[in-house]
């Protein structure tokens, strides 16, 4: 790997880690989900850092994808997912933690069993170690809780402006052969008191570019030029172009979606509606050594 390239990720690792300890710091219950987000995107910048993706405040059996829109009038409450990315011209760095909200005995333990499961994964996180193991590892740390990992959601490799870049790490023992090569990954268990696997909720209001093509609208043109420069290929929010260019932007968003330019998220929900805690880190596998830069 390029000597470059790992400082760069090293750097938005460093400030994610800051950003997770303001997020801890200031989230409280009742907080509108649209100021969390704002603060915690602002302090990214401040530090030097681009938002990877729109920060994504998922509670109870929402597991992930979901993000303020911009009139958002939700607040905190329950278990919280707190999922951030930065990167440094490109370089990703991907991490998230639980906060329980309520002070409910069962919310902090889905919690300790994602952390737990989390630890435990890196221990097997070396060059060449298999992908099963580490799935297995995180699998039968959740069960030791009596709960089950969300096994349709898993970490995955990550290259520059390319958050999922095709490599799958499991949550749960699946037998492949895979091994862990060098190279950037997300580690992400998912604990559920649920069935243990989710399905597509309602759109999420976060995009990313899924090809190039022409639209007939031009300020809907306008808008996917300005997408392209500012977010390439990484992830971003109906939010933050509605900052940009107004309620305007809104339509031309539907205008690109509809002509098959744009991918929208949905929101990911446990199919049984069961709590979910989620834990992540970013680690960078080299020769010498795994680094976890988050």
């Amino acid at each position: 790997m390029e000597q470059t390239g790992i400082e760069e990720l090293k750097k938005a690792g460093k400030i994610t880690q800051e950003v997770k300890s303001f997020a801890k710091s200031f989230i409280i219950k009742g907080m509108l989900l649209l100021e969390i987000a704002d603060k915690i995107e602002s302090k990214i910048r401040e530090l030097g850092g681009k938002p990877a993706f729109p920060v994504n405040l998922s509670i109870n059996e929402i597991a992930a994808h979901s993000t303020p829109a911009w009139n958002d009038s939700g607040i905190a409450h329950g278990l919280l997912k707190v999922d951030i990315g930065v990167h440094i011209d490109g370089f990703v760095a991907d991490t998230a933690i639980s906060i329980d909200l309520e002070n409910n005995l069962e919310n902090k333990k889905l919690i300790e069993a994602a952390e737990q499961a989390l630890i435990n994964a890196l221990q097997h996180a070396r060059l060449n170690a298999p992908l099963n193991d580490i799935g297995k590892s995180i699998e039968q740390t959740i069960k030791s809780f009596s709960f089950l990992p969300v096994q349709n959601l898993s970490g995955h490799s990550i290259e520059p402006w390319n958050l999922h870049a095709g490599i799958t790490v499991p949550n749960f023992g699946n037998g492949q052969n895979k091994v862990l090569e060098e190279g950037v990954y997300a580690i992400e268990p998912f604990s559920t008191n649920g069935f243990g696997a989710v399905r597509d909720g309602r759109k999420s209001g976060i995009f990313s570019v899924q090809k190039e093509a022409n639209v007939r609208d031009s300020f809907a043109r306008e808008v996917f030029a300005f997408i392209q420069k500012e977010y390439q290929t990484l992830p971003f929010c109906s939010r933050w172009l509605h900052k940009k260019f107004g309620s305007r932007a809104l339509l031309a968003l539907q205008r690109l979606e509809e002509a098959g330019i744009l991918h929208h998220y949905a929101q990911l929900v446990e199919i049984n509606k069961g709590k979910v805690a989620q834990a992540e880190h970013t680690i960078i596998v080299t020769e010498k050594e795994t680094i976890v830069t988050t």
